[in-house]
């Protein structure tokens, strides 16, 4: 039986024949076209005390089988990122030893991988030398371990820096010490309020020529920068001023089939959470473009943004929840948990609403698994009772 019952927000309950599963095909090869990182969630361990402030205490198999899975989707790894949930339940020796082990993996599999560098092993307070020394530690850490950087936005750099200059002055230091080009993240207040005003500025034309003139001085140190502003035409302004040879990362989960596309003369490679979740339509999508064909891209593509723009709806910071949701009916991990209780983020409304528009997306691996595990949930909240 792959009938289930779906509640509203109205009190009405609605019944849903599941499709049946599509046979999405592996590729050979990660795309020629586009880079395309998947940034993936972690998955804890049956058992563990899962209440916010808890240490995080992982289950190593399916967190890294998590990854497996994607790296065969032709995806690359972006590690230890906001998805991992940094600052919302993934410690500090959480983070070390999931970069570690992810890393070691990548190499046994050939799979790509960049892993962030934050701030977010420092107390609260901390002042601008403590930021840079607390950026430089992380950076360590990471290029250690083997993986290419991503140097995070900082809450405490938000929280310590006077003006513009002060994110210049770190960022270049920070720069000039790297192994090798790194990514940098730009992270919309949508996604952590405590990061409002970054760059110096809430104004995002004053913030944007803040964020420029650091990659224009540090071309030959920046693969890219990853932009999650929910704004693509400010993302296409940015990619059009960077400098040659920079990346443009779409983080864009509302828009990114045409950013990614493109406009003919310039488009965004990705570094997305939704492709966590969509990763089987995001390597078909990407194999189209690498054969040319933009209209199977979109056609593979398109039917998902319905789905990631429901799971990354505000409280946008809550779209880790859908993620790990998903994982969950596919069987990609034992139970509907998250570090630090996050799994309680979000309604059963939303949550029968995204298993709704994964189906019509078709992407529900086993629709038996995925009616089961639901029916089961949404029984614990009364749904049809």
């Amino acid at each position: 039986m792959t009938r289930v019952l779906l509640p509203r927000a109205d009190g009405s309950i609605v019944e849903r024949e599941l499709s049946p599963a599509r046979d999405w095909r592996r590729p050979e090869a990660p795309a020629r076209s586009r880079i395309a990182f998947a940034a993936a969630h972690v998955v804890p361990r049956v058992g563990a005390e899962n209440v916010p402030g808890a240490p995080a205490d992982l289950d190593w198999e399916a967190t890294l089988a998590f990854r497996e899975r994607l790296w065969s989707f032709g995806l690359g790894v972006a590690e230890a990122m906001d998805t991992a949930q940094r600052g919302m339940g993934l410690d500090w020796a959480a983070t070390q030893e999931l970069v570690a082990r992810s890393a070691a993996r990548a190499r046994e599999v050939s799979g790509r991988i960049a892993a962030g560098a934050g701030t977010d092993h420092l107390a609260p307070g901390a002042d601008l030398e403590a930021v840079l020394a607390g950026y430089l530690e992380q950076v360590e850490m990471v290029e250690s371990a083997g993986a290419q950087v991503i140097l995070m936005a900082s809450r405490h750099l938000a929280a310590a820096a006077q003006g513009p200059e002060d994110y210049l002055r770190v960022y270049s230091q920070v720069l000039g010490q790297v192994s090798g080009p790194v990514i940098l993240h730009w992270l919309g207040e949508a996604f952590d309020p405590a990061l409002a005003g970054y760059w110096g500025s809430r104004e995002l034309d004053a913030a944007t020529e803040t964020v420029l003139e650091l990659i224009r001085s540090h071309a030959d140190r920046v693969d890219g920068i990853k932009v999650s502003l929910l704004d693509a035409e400010r993302e296409r302004d940015i990619r059009a001023a960077l400098p040659a040879g920079v990346r443009l990362y779409t983080g864009d989960d509302f828009n990114y089939p045409e950013l990614i596309a493109g406009d003919g003369e310039a488009h965004s490679d990705a570094l997305l959470g939704i492709f966590a979740a969509i990763a089987p339509a995001a390597s078909a999508g990407l194999a189209a473009l690498d054969e040319g064909d933009l209209a199977r891209f979109h056609e593979v593509l398109d039917p998902t943004v319905p789905l990631a723009r429901h799971i990354f709806g505000a409280p946008t910071f809550y779209y880790k929840t859908g993620i790990a949701f998903l994982a969950w009916l596919d069987g990609l991990q034992p139970g509907l948990a998250m570090v630090g209780g996050l799994h309680a983020a979000r309604s059963v409304v939303h949550l029968g609403r995204t298993l709704e528009l994964a189906d019509e997306a078709g992407l529900l691996a086993d629709p038996e698994l995925a009616a089961h595990r639901w029916g089961a949930l949404a029984a614990t909240y009364g749904v049809g009772q």
